[in-house]
């Protein structure tokens, strides 16, 4: 599985690119305004940090618009995957944008239907929402295992990325249903560490280690 951080915070997205643990980024227009600074500005920022794709929403809602607006973000690094809205006009500028070779996400994805649409565009990524329609009380890896079963059945590339993730659980059963790619806030990404046995057993392992009076340097 890959792992896109959800974040358009360049400090945030440093760290765990330091570490080794991103694949990508994915924004949007509300996590760019908590950043505080032009769009391109941030994006470009980021894109020279990541060598994975970099998700950019357009903001029109026609298709004239986003292609507009495609182009733009486009010219901004070569990793810049448009992330586009799941309506009429955003798969027609997804087709046209593939068949140009340009990465496309297709975002705000609710159903199985919506997905396979979205892949008969040629998307690069779908990304349907978990954790929102969780709290519509629908359980959001049901979508995730439908969509895995439509593509798989008719070979579609279209990457599943699970996005709108709210909790550790949600990146564990979105692995074993076969997501593609998890884009996760910061705070989840690092709390897949976390295990209290694993606390436990390392502050054991140096109370250990220090009653022996050794040093390994």
């Amino acid at each position: 599985m890959k792992f896109f951080v959800d974040t358009a915070d360049v400090n945030e997205i440093r760290e765990l690119n330091d570490i080794g643990l991103l694949d990508g980024v994915t924004t949007n227009p509300s996590l760019i305004m908590k950043a505080g600074r032009p769009y391109a500005e941030v994006t470009k920022e980021i894109c020279d940090m990541v060598e994975g794709p970099v998700s950019a929403e357009v903001t029109a809602t026609d298709f004239d618009g986003m292609m507009r607006e495609a182009e733009v973000l486009g010219k901004i690094a070569d990793n810049v995957c448009i992330k586009l809205p799941l309506t009429l006009d955003g798969l027609k500028a997804c087709r046209a944008l593939t068949q140009g070779g340009q990465q496309v996400n297709v975002t705000l994805c609710f159903s199985a239907n919506q997905a396979l649409l979205a892949a008969k565009a040629g998307a690069t990524f779908i990304s349907p929402f978990i954790g929102r329609l969780d709290d519509m009380a629908i359980d959001g890896m049901e979508l995730i295992e439908e969509i895995r079963t439509i593509y798989d059945n008719y070979g579609f590339e279209t990457e599943i990325l699970a996005a709108s993730i709210r909790t550790v659980n949600h990146v564990k059963q979105a692995a074993m249903i076969g997501a593609d790619v998890a884009t996760v806030p910061p705070a989840t990404l690092k709390a897949l560490v976390k295990h209290p046995l694993t606390d436990k057993g390392l502050a054991a392992f140096l109370a250990d280690w220090e009653k022996t009076g050794q040093t390994i340097a």
